[in-house]
């Protein structure tokens, strides 16, 4: 049996991060924790090479971050 490298071990993380990220219920949390997931799946596209993973997992780490960004400023109910 092959030893498992360290960026396998990225990959297994990142789609485990990503899974808990669609169990949120809190769109905070979901965002969060999707782009935990993605920045990671975009290190471990680039460690194998793999352009087209890194590459969309960077978009959807920019979008997690416009997100993020648009419900922080977003005024509360406590803020009016």
């Amino acid at each position: 049996m092959d030893s498992i490298n360290i960026w396998e071990w990225v990959g297994y993380l990142a789609s485990v991060v990503v899974a808990i990220s669609l169990m949120m219920s809190d769109i905070k949390k979901l965002r969060w924790w999707n782009l935990i997931g993605a920045g990671l799946f975009v290190a471990y596209g680039l460690a194998i090479d793999a352009i087209p993973v890194a590459l969309v997992n960077f978009f959807i780490v920019l979008i997690d971050v416009y997100y993020l960004v648009k419900l922080y400023r977003a005024p509360t109910s406590e803020n009016k």
